[in-house]
């Protein structure tokens, strides 16, 4: 005799009406969080709002404009906060309350944060306003150290690969060693800002 598969549960479907780019794009950006970056497929989120995979491309052209979409949410969501940190900060405290947004968004959102990493297209980095915020409030903790072309491009990768790395480390479990994990983030803060401070400079050009 066959049998009826069970229906999945209540909270695993959202309500299908009203939906907009923007509903698809948060709960994509939820479903990285909870699922892993990987994971977000049109498949998967259109079983999220109970809806056939081409219904969703009346919102999004596709899984590559769902992820630029995510990326950008999450890079709005993640400059939100480092800007709150910082304002009314300078110097080393300024560092170390952007850096430590940074850290926090990062480990609270795995999956949004994953999103902000992938590669954009030019046309998008240079028309969105998300990306200019985020480099405005990042080369302006970088001027206040004196900083000035080609140095301040330096500047961002070396403290982008900095906090990266150990987010990418911790969150992975790998440090091992029993030294405390806020000492030494604490440490690289206070690496990173006498860097700053003692820049070998390199003229334009």
């Amino acid at each position: 005799m066959s049998r009826t598969p069970p229906a999945r549960p209540p909270e695993a479907r959202i309500p299908r009406a009203g939906l907009t780019a923007d509903r698809l794009v948060a709960a994509a950006a939820d479903l990285a969080d909870e699922a892993g970056y990987e994971n977000v497929t049109l498949s998967a989120l259109a079983r999220r709002f109970d809806v056939k995979d081409a219904s969703l491309y009346t919102h999004v052209r596709g899984l590559r404009d769902l992820r630029t979409r995510m990326a950008l949410l999450a890079g709005g969501e993640m400059i939100d906060r480092i800007a709150a940190a910082v304002e009314g900060r300078t110097g080393k405290e300024a560092l170390a309350a952007f850096a430590g947004a940074y850290r926090g968004y990062a480990l609270a959102h795995p999956g949004r944060y994953a999103a902000t990493q992938i590669p954009l297209d030019e046309a998008t980095v240079t028309d969105s306003p998300v990306l200019r915020r985020t480099a405005e409030v990042t080369y302006g903790l970088l001027r206040a150290y004196g900083l000035e072309e080609p140095d301040l491009t330096d500047a961002v990768r070396l403290l982008r690969s900095s906090f990266h790395g150990y987010c990418a480390l911790e969150s992975a479990g790998a440090f091992g060693a029993p030294r405390d994990l806020e000492a030494s983030w604490d440490r690289m803060i206070d690496a990173l800002h006498l860097t700053l401070r003692n820049w070998p400079r390199r003229a334009a050009g």
